[in-house]
C-alpha cells in the first residue's frame, strides 16, 4: 500500500511530542502503573498517530486515546470494546481485513479507510482540556490536509464533530445527531454516528445494525 510522505511525517512527530505536562505525566502513569490483566505487557504509553490506508476516501474521528487501549497497544481503537466494536463493524463492511485489532503487529489492513483522533493522548477522565486540544490542532490539521482522497467524514460523538466540523469550516453546524449528513464546503460529507463507545453499545443507544448503517451511507457517498 502506498505510503503518503506527509502522513508518515505527521505520525512520526506525534509519537515524539511531549508538548502537554498534564498528558504526559498521565499516560506514562498509566503505561508504569498498568491494568492487572495487562501486567506482563510493555504499554506504548506515548501519542497515538492515525492509522489506515493513506490513499482512502473514507476518513473516521474519533475523540482521544484509551488509557488502555491505544495507549497500550499504540494503534487507535486497539486493545479495547470500542475497538472491538468498530474494526468487527468495519470487516463486515468490507473495509477491514480482521475482526478483532489487539496489537500493532497482528495483521490488521484498512482498504479505503483511515482512522485518527483530534487529540492524540490519553486525557485523565477522558476529558482533554481546551488547551490540550489546541496543542493537538496541527497535527489534526495536517491529517487531514494530507489525505488527498476522502470523499467522507465520519464522526464518532458530539465532541468530534465539534472538532472537526470546527476545522472544516462547517457554520452553522447543525445540532449533532446519530445519522446526521451534511454537505461540507469543499464538497465532502460529513457522517455522525454515536460513538463507539462501551458506555454507548453496552446500553444498546448504538447498535450494531445502527453503526452498519451509518457505515453503508459512507461507503455509498466515497464510491458516487
Amino acid at each position: 500500500m502506498e505510503q503518503s510522505p506527509a502522513l508518515v511525517a505527521v505520525s512520526e512527530e506525534v509519537v515524539s511530542c511531549r508538548a502537554c505536562p498534564r498528558l504526559v505525566a498521565w499516560r506514562e502513569q498509566v503505561a508504569h502503573d498498568k491494568r492487572a490483566a495487562y501486567r506482563d505487557q510493555d504499554y506504548w504509553g506515548r501519542p497515538v498517530p492515525g492509522f489506515g490506508d493513506h490513499g482512502a476516501r473514507i476518513l473516521i474521528v474519533g475523540l482521544a486515546p484509551a488509557a488502555h487501549g491505544a495507549n497500550r497497544t499504540g494503534r487507535v481503537f486497539t486493545g479495547d470494546r470500542s475497538g472491538d466494536f468498530l474494526f468487527a463493524a468495519l470487516h463486515r463492511a468490507g473495509l477491514a481485513s480482521q475482526p478483532e485489532a489487539v496489537g500493532r503487529d497482528d495483521g490488521m489492513v484498512l482498504e479505503d479507510v483511515f482512522i485518527t483522533a483530534p487529540v492524540k493522548c490519553a486525557p485523565p477522565a477522558n476529558k482533554p482540556t481546551p488547551g490540550e486540544r489546541c496543542a493537538c490542532q496541527p497535527f489534526f490539521q495536517r491529517e487531514l490536509r494530507a489525505l488527498t482522497g476522502v470523499k467522507v467524514i465520519l464522526v464518532l460523538g458530539g465532541i468530534g464533530y465539534a472538532a472537526t466540523a470546527a476545522e472544516l469550516g462547517l457554520r452553522p453546524r447543525p445540532r449533532f445527531g446519530h445519522g446526521l449528513e451534511v454537505a461540507l464546503p469543499d464538497g465532502r460529507k460529513l457522517l455522525c454516528s454515536y460513538h463507539v463507545s462501551q458506555q454507548n453499545t453496552f446500553t444498546g443507544r448504538l447498535t450494531e445494525p445502527m453503526f452498519d448503517t451509518v457505515l453503508v451511507r459512507a461507503m455509498e457517498l466515497a464510491r458516487a
